[in-house]
């Protein structure tokens, strides 16, 4: 079978198990009346991502192949996660937070790191067959967000959205990447893995980029803007879902499948991809970085305002925009930090960045999305949803309006 179309398979399977359930996940939490807890939820994948892509790194480096290690880690995550399903299936209503948040919390911890080692993979094989990975790599990548789109709708169409079912689903579609792990081409242990230290194990040495006021600057905004990552992944759908107690809502297409409504989102971010390199070498990475700042505003803002009847419009745009907020603020900001750092710590830079974002920004903003949401619910469980949506969209706007007064890069850092 030709490269790609296997690596392409890989990166399918890969985020089919993610979009089993991550955009749905609240709406059965809601039901089973951990809705207080969504935010808990969400956060643990930034916690484990602190950690685990690192330790998992050391792992491939000095050890385990990539690839088996990949495998590996699908295992345990699609057994825990089948756990978490059986003990969803068994005790309906009745689950305890802290046995379902247990064995969901061993599943991701054991998923995130394989979204480093599949890039790993990617890569290794790539360049082993003598191709350009910055060619060839972004449309094999594009197979990820299909994969992800098309478990969004199976969910959907078949009901998983509201059980437990979208666990099983997820935990299923790890155990069958893991068996093809098997076929995927083999990733050499790296020699020099041993000699490594600590702290460039870890990464830590990247660090010492905060001595630049420029970089300090862009990584705690990184960090900010990281906040906004996970709030419409864990309550987007269960917003649009109470719309179906209001009558005249309540036989509309986004009440009806809510995932799929939301999928525009993921669809949106595949074709903003290719938007990015005329973005940057046009307008450079500041301005980049606004327009990202400036569509979670509206991202958020749409979402206050629209319903899923005559408001159905402003609902898509925001799903729209989401591809806009997402991949101007991830991709830009990655390749920002490829450029102005120095080669012997890019990847190690790239890994502050992560950390950042996806690790700390998105654990505090999953946390403070939750005490908002909570505290904008009523004894009878009814949310005032617009002002949560509105306090997001204030948050962000208030992060971009800093930004642009303080973010000043020279000018031959402007244009990547």
């Amino acid at each position: 079978m030709n490269l790609k179309v296997r690596l392409a398979i890989m990166n399918f399977l890969e985020f089919a198990v993610w979009g089993a359930y991550l955009t749905c996940m609240g709406i059965y939490l809601s039901k089973i009346g951990m809705s207080g807890h969504i935010g808990s939820f969400f956060a643990m994948q930034g916690i484990v991502s602190l950690f685990m892509p690192a330790l998992m790194g050391i792992v491939a480096d000095r050890w385990i192949p990539a690839q088996r290690l990949l495998g590996y880690c699908h295992l345990l995550a699609g057994a825990f996660m089948i756990l978490a399903a059986w003990y969803g299936s068994q005790q309906g209503s009745q689950a305890e937070f802290g046995i379902l948040f247990g064995l969901y919390s061993l599943s991701i911890a054991f998923y995130m790191p394989t979204l480093a080692l599949s890039n790993s993979v990617a890569y290794n094989a790539l360049t082993t067959a003598g191709m350009d990975t910055v060619k060839a790599f972004p449309p094999i990548r594009v197979f990820g967000t299909v994969g992800f789109v098309a478990m969004m709708w199976l969910a959907d169409v078949l009901n998983f959205e509201q059980n437990q079912n979208q666990f099983l689903m997820s935990g299923l579609l790890s155990v069958l990447l893991f068996l093809y792990t098997f076929t995927l081409p083999h990733c050499p242990i790296s020699k020099g893995g041993e000699k490594k230290s600590f702290v460039e194990a870890f990464g830590l040495q990247a660090f010492s980029l905060f001595k630049q006021k420029k970089m300090a600057i862009f990584f705690i905004f990184s960090m900010l803007l990281g906040v906004s990552l996970q709030i419409t992944n864990g309550f987007a759908t269960p917003f649009i879902d109470h719309f179906k107690v209001i009558p005249e809502y309540a036989d509309s297409f986004g009440v009806k499948f809510p995932v799929v409504l939301y999928s525009i989102s993921q669809i949106s971010e595949t074709f903003c991809i290719l938007l990015i390199p005329f973005f940057m070498k046009r307008y450079g990475i500041k301005n980049v970085m606004l327009i990202a700042m400036f569509a979670w505003v509206f991202r958020f803002g749409l979402l206050g305002m629209g319903d899923p009847g005559s408001g159905v419009w402003m609902f898509i745009l925001s799903m729209i925009v989401y591809g806009v907020a997402f991949d101007f603020f991830n991709i830009s900001g990655s390749l920002f930090v490829d450029k102005v750092t120095d080669p012997t710590i890019r990847s190690s830079a790239q890994g502050l960045f992560m950390l950042m974002t996806n690790g700390i920004g998105a654990t505090v903003g999953s946390f403070a999305a939750q005490a908002i949401v909570t505290g904008h619910t009523a004894e009878n469980g009814n949310v005032e949803w617009i002002s949560c949506w509105f306090i997001f969209a204030t948050y962000a706007l208030v992060v971009a309006i800093t930004f642009a007064l303080i973010f000043r890069p020279k000018k031959e850092e402007v244009m990547v």
